[in-house]
């Protein structure tokens, strides 16, 4: 599912008009879809009481068409105009029809009236500017916005639901007016905006639902950035015929591992294993696997010589590729450490000249951290390759600071694919992957309790396991990271976001892959 800016929306409006779909058409579609996500939303909607902040533009035009929905459905509603809409709204003729109650904002100087309806609602609707915000709040506005927060606050079971974006919020950048409701769940129109996937205005979003209003996907197709879905995964997912035999769902060779970081081999390795990669195999430190052997009983591996008690030696970077035309993944990074060992052995590996061709590359970790430490790398590694940085190490990748990486996520990510020729997979909430060619995919997942060691080391092996199964380098790690954070969701789901450990994703991984071919 593409995601558009505001200027591609309005042409997309355009286009929808051009081929019969005109704007009272898409108002009503919008209109009912957000109505029934409502009701999915609270569930028996008889006799609740849900009130519409109703603005002048095209976004309250789309709450009172949900309005009448809901109130034909059995709810019981209420509008709170603040704004002017004409005399003739045909959107507020069939409100005045049902005789739903309304009340202009203007008229409720006090906000006594607001503040009866607020103790009384199961819901407030925000259908106020949604992306036609164009100046900060003031005045009455915001005095009626801090009322629906305070009453918030007092009752935590009042839901605030955010009409295509919670009004204030910008649907470009992702900056908020200080006014600006925090939504326990926003319903957006045809297609997510930029805006809400960028920090602060996450914070304000809640659950987001993108629900279908008419607009044909094929006339977004030329937009380069997509919100990863379910559907589109469950299209890519590698195929699985009765007949196969292990070698028809890959190899993947992963060296990882040290003293201070034996977990991070494990946890690779399963990694690729969940995701039903066909052998995997495990270049460590000699010592390292007896240490591992009892707890990865599924791995073959590839013990290799020591420079310091479990510290591969450089010289092991002689054994490894010997074994690139017998894998199609190599796994590079997860828990080397940064040795001047482990930063000899690693570049030997990436940048030394071998006679073998170097087999598709999955970089995390310490092997991004000698790249940093590597002037123009780039061009010297020239496989295909994805890297697989959190903000800290995209800032040292890139030479800038974590917060300049953080200020515009989706464009670093596009900027330095293309500069480097690699697919870059920037960690965080909402992960942004960007492909050498500009394209880009936003995962919709923000799960803190994903954010503690070694989920990253988990990541980095599903991602290599998709790649060992076929899939190309973009399409494996924008499949990987979104089955990686709905693992993350259902392990938070039966856990909570606190506590949850990386070994927790493993056995969900496969379930998740279940549940969507299921689906």
């Amino acid at each position: 599912m593409k995601i558009l800016t505001t200027i591609q929306m309005r042409q997309l409006e355009q286009s929808c008009a051009q081929i019969g779909l005109p704007a009272d058409v898409l108002m009503e579609n919008a209109g009912k879809a957000v109505a029934e996500e409502v009701r999915q939303i609270l569930g028996n909607i008889d006799q609740r009481h849900i009130l519409f902040l109703i603005g002048p533009g095209n976004n309250g035009g789309d709450g009172l068409v949900a309005a009448r929905h809901l109130h034909d459905w059995g709810a019981r509603v209420t509008i709170y105009l603040l704004g002017q809409r004409a005399a003739d709204d045909p959107e507020l003729k069939p409100i005045r029809q049902r005789r739903i109650t309304r009340v202009e904002a203007l008229k409720d100087e006090d906000l006594d009236k607001l503040g009866g309806f607020l103790t009384s609602a199961d819901a407030v609707i925000d259908a106020l500017f949604g992306t036609g915000t164009a100046r900060p709040f003031s005045g009455h506005l915001l005095m009626v916005l801090d009322k629906v927060n305070r009453a918030r606050k007092k009752r935590l079971r009042l839901r605030i639901i955010a009409l295509d974006l919670p009004s204030g919020l910008n649907a470009n950048s992702g900056a908020v007016d200080p006014g600006c409701l925090y939504a326990d769940n926003t319903i957006t129109l045809g297609f997510p905006k930029p805006g809400l996937f960028k920090f602060p205005g996450v914070e304000r979003v809640g659950k987001l639902t993108v629900v279908d209003i008419g607009m044909p996907e094929y006339l977004a197709e030329d937009v380069a950035t997509e919100y990863i879905t379910g559907e589109w995964v469950k299209s890519v997912l590698p195929r699985r015929p009765l007949q196969a035999n292990k070698g028809d769902f890959g190899r993947v060779l992963v060296v990882a591992g040290s003293i201070n970081y034996i977990g991070a081999a494990y946890l690779a390795c399963s990694g690729a294993l969940r995701v039903g990669a066909g052998l995997v195999t495990l270049a460590t430190a000699i010592r390292l696997q007896s240490i591992l052997a009892s707890k990865l009983t599924e791995v073959t591996y590839l013990p290799l010589p020591e420079s310091r008690p479990a510290l591969i030696s450089p010289e092991a970077a002689k054994l490894i590729p010997q074994q690139f035309d017998r894998y199609n993944v190599l796994l590079l990074g997860c828990g080397l450490g940064q040795s001047q060992s482990a930063i000899k052995f690693i570049r030997s590996i990436l940048i030394g000249r071998h006679k073998q061709a170097l087999p598709s590359l999955v970089l995390d970790a310490d092997a991004l951290n000698t790249l940093a430490n590597t002037p123009g790398w780039w061009k010297q590694l020239t496989t295909d390759a994805i890297l697989t940085p959190h903000p800290g190490e995209m800032a040292r990748l890139a030479g800038m600071t974590v917060e300049e990486v953080q200020s515009d996520r989706e464009g670093m990510a596009k900027k330095w694919a293309a500069e480097w020729n690699k697919t870059i997979v920037l960690k965080g909430a909402y992960t942004v992957i960007a492909s050498p060619q500009g394209q880009a995919r936003i995962s919709p997942i923000a799960n803190p309790g994903l954010a503690s060691a070694g989920t990253g080391d988990v990541l980095t092996g599903a991602i290599a396991g998709l790649v060992a199964q076929g899939l190309s380098l973009f399409d494996a790690a924008a499949c990987g990271v979104y089955l990686h954070g709905e693992a993350g969701e259902m392990v938070k789901a039966r856990l909570g976001d606190a506590g949850m450990i990386a070994t927790d994703l493993l056995p969900e991984l496969p379930q998740v892959i279940k549940r969507l071919k299921e689906n």
